[in-house]
């Protein structure tokens, strides 16, 4: 542990003012993908709401299908090299659909196909991403790159949802692409300014060669270590829960507390603003009281307070909202920030790529799982009672936590010969 917060790491370090730059541009465009595709279904192809649901659920369908494999290709090659490629695909794809709609080609099967190969893209861009920011950051650097990287996503995907909509209605639905195709430019300009160059991957003696050895072996990776083993079982309970809420609360807020389509949207960026908040104070907590007790702290003690969502009611009672959904966003993204930092000091550095793949496989495979229950509970015990029991999850699925090593311990161990208890041994 560092004895005390460096800062200033956006004005001493080039290369990482670069990637921000361009994290957070490509951010603010997935945000504004997320609105802008569902309304070219709708207004321009006039989709079907199974067609619409197939559209959402292509872009995590490839993390199901290659995220075990793209793991392993991203822990054999240089990482900025796959991030440019994944860049420079999303540019093509997303410019591709009003290129598409003038020549009159547009349907939704090539909106399916673009959302799937984008989707692709994505998996490829964030498995190298993650593995990546070890190579350019010193690790007493890390905390604080990845409370800046989080923090300002949370910021550019508020920004994304409120300017998809503005964007679409001032340029229509399908010129609007436009628009996101542009961060992809602005986030390609700025990867391939950065000047740092990764060395060339070397392989370590008995390591499996094949594409199966090596994704077993990422998988082994989280089966065997407590560590990594805990935070994945906990990643996939919690986006269950996350997704079960997620999933119902426009329509519990429409037909449920009785609010107009604005007032939706407005209470909606309100709580996601507490992924800012969470992410400013993830390193100063983490320092003061350890990271494993802050992790609790802000993965069970915060979003407790979610359990305020299901009571919402009109007038004032939107404050219970409020005040629920911002402690969730700020729990949950201040927690992501101590656990990737912990993950990139802890999991050796040719296995980061493979246990990024492995844990997203684990927690993103649940999140269309959390949404169909949310729906199916909303519909069998009403939407009221859907929200209590989904909020509900969200910090019960934290008592993975609470029994795992972690309760036992004031920081999360930096490497992988630590070990916070004497009598504890972590095995691969």
């Amino acid at each position: 542990m560092s004895h005390g917060i460096r800062g200033g790491l956006l004005r001493r370090h080039r290369d990482f003012r670069l990637l921000w730059c361009g994290e957070t541009t490509g951010k603010f465009g997935a945000s504004v993908t997320g609105v802008a595709m569902p309304l070219v279904a709708v207004s321009t192809l006039h989709a079907s709401t199974f067609e619409v649901g197939l559209l959402s659920a292509a872009a995590w369908v490839p993390w199901l299908i290659i995220g075990l494999p793209v793991g392993v290709w991203v822990d054999r090659l240089r990482r900025r090299p796959i991030m440019l490629a994944a860049a420079a695909v999303s540019l093509v794809l997303f410019a591709a659909v009003p290129v598409a709609a003038w020549s009159g080609r547009l349907g939704i099967g090539l909106l399916l196909a673009v959302a799937l190969l984008a989707g692709t893209a994505t998996v490829f861009f964030q498995t190298a991403y993650t593995a990546y920011l070890p190579t350019l950051l010193d690790p007493d650097d890390q905390p604080e790159g990845n409370a800046k990287l989080h923090g300002s996503a949370s910021a550019a995907q508020i920004a994304g949802l409120g300017s998809g909509g503005l964007i679409a209605q001032l340029a229509g639905a399908v010129n609007g692409m436009f628009a996101n195709a542009a961060t992809f430019l602005v986030s390609l300009l700025c990867l391939a300014g950065i000047r740092h160059r990764e060395p060339r991957v070397t392989r370590t003696q008995n390591r499996p060669t094949s594409l199966v050895g090596e994704v077993h072996e990422g998988l082994r990776l989280i089966a065997y270590d407590p560590w990594f083993r805990t935070f994945a079982l906990f990643g996939a309970a919690s986006n269950l829960a996350l997704m079960g809420y997620q999933s119902i609360q426009v329509v519990f807020l429409v037909r449920s507390v009785g609010l107009a389509p604005g007032a939706v949207g407005a209470l909606i960026a309100a709580t996601s603003a507490g992924g800012v908040a969470g992410a400013f104070a993830a390193r100063r907590v983490a320092h003061r009281i350890g990271t494993a007790r802050a992790t609790l702290l802000f993965e069970l003690g915060l979003p407790s307070l979610g359990l305020l969502i299901s009571l919402t009611t009109g007038g004032a009672g939107i404050l219970l909202f409020v005040t629920g959904g911002f402690s969730v966003c700020a729990g949950v993204v201040a927690g992501n920030i101590i656990k990737a930092s912990f993950q990139q000091r802890y999991c050796p550095p040719d296995l980061l790529g493979r246990l990024t793949a492995s844990s997203a496989f684990l927690s993103y495979g649940a999140i269309p799982v959390g949404a169909l229950l949310g729906g199916l509970l909303g519909t069998a015990v009403g939407l009221r009672t859907a929200m209590a029991i989904a909020t509900a999850g969200v910090p019960l699925a934290a008592l993975i936590l609470l029994f795992s090593p972690i309760r036992r311990s004031r920081d999360l161990p930096t490497s992988r010969r630590t070990r916070s208890n004497p009598e504890e041994v972590v095995k691969l």
